[in-house]
């Protein structure tokens, strides 16, 4: 049994978990917060989707505890502080009897850009970052990539000319499924209304940080990158990509903070089938609304609307109850096989991803 119930005093944070603030951060020094994963999923910036995944706030829970550990052991710099027991204990993974899905981490500053419009295009000012700033949440997301998959957004950017080759630190054009003789990094926005790729020295400017700093970020995401690779490929899975947040501590020393090494921070593949969120993202790619939500990313992008999803006309269709299904074992059979901990009753990893093969093949027809 999983603790489900959200205190009073939590508040969602994004569309798959909420916060909850045990202590609130000062300038100079670190909170206490707490995140309850819970069984929702969002997908193509959305939000909440119509359907809950049975068992997917635990496992992720329990997928970035273990390898936030692991991180730890090898000398990394995390946010995470352990797990909470039903009776309310915070214990290590080790520790833990039954599956949980409350994390305790520390908790520093969350300062958002101020927006403003120009020429009706809607803008932000990232003036607050600054080299002086400590104690907060870099407004980036960094993803490493060791793989292409079919469904990389890498594809369309290069299509559309949004980056080259010679950015990515790519010798040629990529092909589909491609594994990368080294892996590349990417940098995105992270507080913005619609996540914006950026260059790395537009990131080190948006962050307020100075070029050994980014350096420092480059070289921890490689690290990162690496331990979570070892860790997938003891389940039989291959890290195509994932993302990683940082933060600054009051030192202004770098930590990695939110969740790493999930179903929904990391593109696994098994034997070249996705193992990740990305199945769920294929089912909608197939669908009207799917449609219907790529033009009007764009429509607000050229009208200046802060909130894309308040022109919306229609709403995401649920998944079938096979897939809904399906996906449910797929976050709990990675978790036993990640972790090498049975702690879900679920069958192996290797027999749900069959299944998850047959229901696409059906969903396909």
């Amino acid at each position: 049994m999983t603790l489900s119930r959200k205190p009073k005093q939590c508040k969602t944070m994004g569309s798959v978990k909420d916060l909850e603030i045990i202590k609130k951060p000062t300038k100079d020094v670190i909170g206490i917060g707490r995140f309850h994963f819970s069984d929702r999923y969002s997908v193509f910036d959305w939000g909440e989707m119509p359907d809950h995944i049975d068992g997917k706030g635990a496992a992720l829970c329990l997928m970035g505890a273990y390898c936030f550990e692991r991180l730890e052991r090898e000398g990394m710099n995390t946010h995470y502080r352990g797990l909470v027991t039903q009776d309310g204990k915070l214990v290590a993974f080790e520790e833990l009897e039954r599956p949980t899905n409350i994390m305790e981490f520390d908790l520093v500053n969350v300062f958002r850009p101020k927006t403003y419009k120009e020429n009706g295009k809607l803008k932000y000012d990232y003036n607050i970052f600054t080299s002086n700033l400590r104690n907060y949440l870099i407004p980036l997301e960094t993803i490493y990539r060791n793989g292409l998959p079919e469904g990389s957004s890498v594809f369309k950017r290069l299509e559309q000319g949004l980056i080259t080759m010679e950015e990515l630190g790519l010798d040629h054009y990529p092909k589909p499924d491609e594994r990368l003789s080294k892996p590349i990094f990417d940098v995105s926005t992270k507080l913005e209304e619609k996540d914006r790729y950026v260059t790395w020295k537009e990131a080190q400017k948006i962050a307020g940080l100075t070029g050994e700093e980014v350096g420092e970020v480059k070289n921890l995401l490689l690290e990162v990158n690496e331990t979570i690779t070892q860790i997938a490929s003891k389940a039989g899975l291959d890290n195509e990509d994932g993302k990683i947040e940082f933060a600054l501590d009051p030192e202004r020393r770098l930590m990695v903070v939110d969740v790493v090494g999930t179903l929904d921070e990391c593109r696994f593949t098994y034997d070249g089938l996705h193992v990740s969120k990305e199945i769920t993202r294929q089912f909608y790619r197939k669908t009207d609304w799917y449609s219907e939500v790529e033009t009007l990313k764009k429509r607000a992008e050229i009208e200046g609307v802060q909130d894309w999803r308040k022109l919306r006309e229609t709403n995401p269709p649920n998944l079938s109850s096979v897939l809904k299904t399906v996906t449910s074992e797929l976050y709990k059979a990675a978790a036993n096989d990640l972790t090498n901990r049975k702690m879900f009753d679920a069958p192996p990893l290797d027999e749900v991803v069959k299944k998850v093969e047959i229901t696409q093949a059906k969903t396909d027809d």
